[in-house]
């Protein structure tokens, strides 16, 4: 059947509309388009039908939560989230005992402290891909209290044109402060506070007083993150989970023990469990000399501080050697200090009488919980995991594991370090346990929603309007698309991680699904998803691909085979966040480089800060939209139609414990007063404990908008 001309018109200008939408982007058939095109202009029937061009916006109650199957690990979930709610929010898990997951995650899920939360950033990333410190702060400094005034850090003459006159350009990152630069020695059973030495810190200190160090990513939210496919900004938290570390199949010598027939010997065992990249991300930030840990800590040793007391009577003997320093670098220790019976499950923080998960653990006096971390283990984890009899042996020269039956000789060798079972998988329990509590942190019920659950009246005419235009002709629902607000869903990637696009400068790439260059800072500023892990392999799953490991390092194969020789679009990309409750959760990318939302649609509009310098890398969605004043204010109207006022109001799932954050150190960026061990005095932040109902007003924010 031939077919006449003007449906081949009709066709040929449905398919560019198409390739205008898709910006430019290609799922795995990349030449679809172009295939029906010619089909039609060579008289064929075609049967083919159009993708859409992108994950059309919907409801977040359509999407379910992703997860693994927690069969043989999870005996109990709900305990298992009120042990990963305990775990988050509790601040005796830093080294300090004052800094916990929630110290940077308090404020619908990110950090809205304002003093002391600069990194200096770097300067470049040279040839190898290595990092060049920039050791000097372009802003304040150490203890320096941000100001509005202060956003952007790219400043332009005309803030609809990139290629204007620039007023002022800041490299540093707005971010979370963690700790001061420590060396771990050990842990003391009941004591929040880990034994540690001070370390010289060239960068984080005034006047040569030692202050707290700060991240150098900004801080992504943990609202809705159980839909990412990966976590981090850079994506190295896996989304299968090993049990140990952030990274997965990469890691060949992650390992476990388990006890699948009682009283025999524990057996190492290697895990995989799929969709869990929350876990993954869970156990990076409490081993991180930076986030919460002095340098050297171990899951273990947290896990003794926390569950502790070894099955004996030779505990107390233990506890002695367990007290001196060990130099251990394994990812064990923390489980020593949580596991202790003399520390007390949130012990240092109020409770709410009607918190929606902890309640009904809540200690009689309000401070803290009535069970112990060991107890929580027990109730909620398969016992295959924490019930033996028998310990696990590290020795300390090489590395090497081996079950030991508990006794005098196996404590008494100095070259060697003994944890109880429980001790040594606490990474497992810890990550599972959070990623089960995170996994309620949904919001589900913001107007969009409502809009979306058939209530038309949920958006005001200007949401509307700028609905229309996240959808059109501002490009938004390319990068932020489906119900999650973000193409790095799990809905999105899993079938999809690689993907090909016509890059900005017109040439074809391969590139990570869900990650982009959108030239918030010149791309040899930061990799984020072009660097390396720990073991020197890439971050992408394009290049990981290209080197033929994708089986090897991610356990499937991939969607796209990409030859020796073909482009990457890595260098310079990050994970697209979510735009739920983007309204709380400034400062925005992953410099934290703007403030407002306003600023935000302006760095869209005018296509990127570092356009042209970013060229190779950039997703072409990238350019110039031309909105009037009246488009930038629908679209900040219709994002402020994404908050669900759960968040906003901190109520049931999002309430929490009282927290107390360090603020910065009394003082300013040119003094600060020393504790009288070379360290700068903590300024302390009370949040508050609340309950299922949370609050009648919402928490102010710290840093006001312009």
């Amino acid at each position: 059947m031939q077919i006449g001309t003007t449906f081949v018109v009709a066709v040929l200008a449905r398919l560019t509309d198409l390739a205008s939408r898709l910006s430019r982007r290609m799922k795995s058939g990349v030449a679809i388009a172009a295939l029906v095109a010619i089909a039609v202009l060579a008289g064929h029937t075609v049967s083919a039908q159009i993708t859409p061009p992108s994950q059309p916006l919907a409801s977040l109650k359509t999407v379910p939560i992703p997860g693994p199957d927690y069969t043989g690990y999870v005996k109990d979930k709900s305990k298992a989230i009120a042990l990963g709610k305990a775990l988050f929010w509790d601040m005796q898990i830093g080294s300090d005992g004052r800094t916990s997951c929630a110290t940077c995650h308090f404020k619908a899920g990110v950090d809205s402290r304002i003093k002391n939360q600069l990194n200096p950033g770097i300067l470049r990333v040279d040839a190898s891909g290595n990092p060049n410190p920039d050791n000097t702060f372009s802003l304040g400094g150490p203890n320096y209290t941000l100001k509005p005034t202060d956003f952007p850090f790219h400043k332009l003459a005309d803030v609809n044109n990139r290629n204007s006159a620039v007023i002022s350009d800041i490299n540093d990152i707005a971010s979370s402060e963690g700790v001061f630069n420590t060396k771990f020695l050990s842990i003391t059973s009941g004591n929040p506070q880990d034994n540690v030495t001070q370390l010289n810190d060239p960068v984080f200190n005034v006047g040569g007083v030692k202050t707290r160090r700060v991240e150098p990513r900004n801080t992504p939210t943990t609202v809705n993150a159980v839909y990412n496919f990966r976590n981090f900004w850079d994506g190295r938290a896996q989304n299968y989970f090993n049990g140990v570390n952030p990274f997965g199949k990469r890691d060949p010598n992650a390992k476990l023990y388990k006890v699948p027939i009682p009283l025999f010997p524990p057996q190492e065992v290697s895990i995989q469990l799929k969709n869990s990249s929350l876990a993954s991300q869970a156990v990076g930030p409490p081993l991180s000399s930076f986030e919460m840990s002095a340098d050297g800590r171990t899951f273990d040793d947290v896990g003794n501080k926390a569950v502790g007391g070894t099955p004996s009577l030779l505990g107390g003997i233990i506890d002695i050697f367990k007290s001196l320093p060990t130099g251990l670098k394994l990812p064990r220790d923390m489980g020593q200090k949580l596991l202790s019976p003399n520390l007390k499950a949130l012990g240092q923080q109020n409770v709410a009488v009607d918190d929606s998960v902890l309640g009904i653990y809540r200690s009689f006096d309000g401070k803290g919980l009535n069970q112990s971390y060991k107890q929580l283990i027990q109730a909620a984890f398969d016992p295959q995991w924490w019930n033996s009899t028998w310990s696990i042996q590290v020795d300390k020269n090489n590395g090497s594991r081996q079950p030991v039956l508990l006794g005098l000789g196996s404590i008494l060798d100095s070259n060697k370090k003994t944890y109880t079972l429980m001790e040594y998988n606490f990474s497992l329990f810890f990550g599972l346990a959070i990623q089960l509590y995170e996994s309620t942190l949904v919001s589900d019920n913001a107007p969009i929603d409502q809009y979306f659950d058939g209530n038309q009246n949920a958006l005001t005419p200007e949401q509307v309007r700028g609905k229309q235009l996240f959808e059109g002709a501002a490009k938004c629902i390319n990068c932020h698309g489906g119900a999650e607000f973000t193409n790095a869903s799990v809905k999105n990637v899993q079938d999809q991680r690689l993907e090909y696009m016509i890059m900005g400068d017109g040439q074809q790439a391969v590139y990570d699904n869900g990650f982009y260059n959108i030239g918030v800072r010149p791309t040899t500023d930061d990799l984020g998803v072009g660097g390396k892990d720990p073991f020197g392999n890439p971050l992408s799953e394009s290049r990981v691909a290209q080197l033929g490991k994708f089986q090897q390092l991610l356990g499937t194969t991939p969607n796209i085979t990409v030859s020796p020789n073909q482009r990457i679009a890595a260098d310079g990309a990050f994970k697209v966040p979510t735009l739920r409750n983007v309204e709380l959760t400034a400062p925005y990318f992953h410099n934290g480089g703007k403030l407002t939302l306003k600023q935000v649609v302006e760095f869209y509009n005018r296509g990127g800060d570092f356009h042209e310098q970013n060229i190779a890398n950039l997703d072409a969605d990238i350019e110039n939209l031309k909105l009037s004043d009246q488009d930038k204010d629908d679209l900040v109207a219709f994002l402020k139609a994404l908050t669900d006022e759960r968040v906003r109001y901190e109520k049931a799932p999002f309430d929490h414990p009282q927290l107390f954050v360090h603020n910065g150190h009394p003082g300013n960026e040119t003094s600060v007063t020393n504790d009288g061990t070379g360290k700068a005095t903590d300024e302390l932040l009370e949040i508050p404990s609340v309950g299922r109902n949370g609050r009648s007003t919402p928490p102010s924010n710290l840093l006001p908008t312009p």
